[in-house]
């Protein structure tokens, strides 16, 4: 008996052993592109470079990914720099999917977009392989969203009520706040994890967001992608997908899992260079099909299962405030609510900039009850009244008692502005937020 079972064993080890390799070579190789001949690989698929003895660099080794398949080449965008490369570079199929190590271990770590660490503090330890592209959760299995998910910011909790699982765009022209919005969020969200993905950022930038604006705190319970704004197209989208992926990780373990993704934008215009490279033609403002398709298929893998919850934010760059960027349209479309991020209420000193009355939670009314919407509501009310007659204000040409519900939003308009404003050292629990806006509006 024992036999057979060593036999069985050998015999699906040969089964499995390839006995031939197939090896392409590249044909050309530019930007963010290489077409290789000779190559037997399906999409998705990761492939490794490497220059034969004596030919190149002998230590020379290049990851790729499959992006496009033609009739004489199969086309690839590669992970890292192309110096190396030359027309006698031999490309393998590795014949894996890409994935990505996910668990414990990745707490507190700061990773690249390959999941491996960048923080010197040696490497991950444990964790099970992930699958970077992945197919969103069954909306038949989907828990509904019935509670209020805590932010600690009180012009969020008090006024755009977020729920636990909810998907939202934060939408911000330059100098708006977001990286401050952002810290609030991962230091004061009430998830078991924070997954915060910083795609196409300045190097500068990554540092002071962890050490300023995440702290030590924030960063215990986090793990942090990191793509920064010199790194090849394919590796700036794909952390976007590498952090869905280890969200995905911690929610199929009934974790409430906070996503950050900053930003849609930066991800989206990586997709772009990708997209155009491979031939794609252009559509909305060089953005060729494939983005505009990438969007849901990246924000449908959030939000809940039937076993945990993601809550995801997406920052988004707006161009303008007028709203006629492309991809701020196609997330605000996607997205189940968004936070406006006002470059006017930033040069007043007024933080979080948020602009509440541009802003919406699609979820609200699920999470809370009647009293806490009807004072959203009035706090919406006579803020838009306010700045109906702001300017008739400062001219002096307003008259008291000419409109009683004027009158209302005159004398509430400071402690309503108290309510919206908020140090970013300070984080307010939900119930605290909820009860002093129901003291303005009982």
């Amino acid at each position: 008996m024992l036999g057979n079972e060593q036999d069985a064993l050998l015999a699906g080890a040969l089964n499995r052993a390839r006995t031939v390799e197939r090896v392409g070579k590249v044909a050309e190789a530019y930007g963010t592109l290489i077409r290789a001949t000779g190559l037997k690989a399906a999409i998705g698929e990761l492939c490794e470079l490497r220059n034969p003895p004596h030919e190149g660099p002998a230590d020379f080794h290049l990851a790729a990914e499959v992006v496009g398949v033609s009739r004489q080449h199969t086309l690839l965008t590669p992970l890292g720099a192309l110096d190396g490369v030359s027309a006698t570079t031999e490309v393998y199929a590795t014949g894996r999917q890409a994935t990505v190590l996910a668990g414990d271990g990745l707490l507190g770590r700061v990773l690249d977009a390959h999941g491996n660490p960048i923080d010197g503090l040696g490497p991950i330890s444990g964790g099970v392989p992930a699958p970077i592209y992945a197919s969103s959760p069954n909306p038949l299995s989907r828990k509904l969203i019935d509670r209020p998910f805590s932010t600690g910011v009180r012009a969020i909790d008090s006024v755009m009520s977020v729920g636990e699982g909810q998907r939202l765009g934060i939408f911000a022209v330059a100098g708006g706040g977001k990286s401050t919005l952002l810290g609030m969020l991962a230091r004061g969200g009430d998830a078991d994890v924070n997954i915060i993905a910083l795609v196409g950022e300045r190097g500068r930038e990554v540092n002071e967001f962890i050490l300023d604006n995440l702290g030590a705190e924030g960063l215990a319970r986090s793990v942090v992608i990191v793509a920064t704004s010199d790194r090849p197209a394919l590796e700036r989208s794909r952390a976007a997908w590498v952090a869905t992926a280890i969200a995905e990780h911690f929610r199929d373990r009934g974790q409430r899992v906070l996503l950050l993704l900053d930003s849609v934008t930066r991800f989206a215009r990586a997709l772009r260079d990708v997209g155009l490279a491979v031939g794609e033609p252009p559509a909305r403002r060089g953005y060729p099909p494939s983005v505009f398709s990438a969007l849901p298929g990246l924000f449908e893998r959030a939000g809940n299962n039937d076993k945990g919850s993601i809550t995801a934010f997406y920052t988004v760059l707006m161009e303008d405030e007028d709203g006629s960027d492309p991809i701020a349209e196609e997330v605000r479309s996607i997205l189940d609510g968004h936070v406006v991020l006002s470059r006017k209420l930033a040069a007043a000193y007024h933080y979080p900039a948020i602009d509440v009355l541009g802003s919406l939670s699609r979820t609200m009314p699920r999470v809370v009850d009647r009293t806490h919407q009807h004072a959203a509501g009035q706090l919406r009310k006579y803020l838009a009244k306010y700045q109906d007659i702001e300017l008739l204000l400062q001219l002096g040409e307003y008259q008291r008692g000419t409109d009683p519900e004027a009158d209302i939003a005159i004398d509430r308009i400071e402690p309503i502005r108290r309510l919206l404003q908020q140090p970013a050292t300070e984080l307010v629990p939900f119930e605290r937020s909820a009860d002093a806006l129901r003291r303005l509006f009982p």
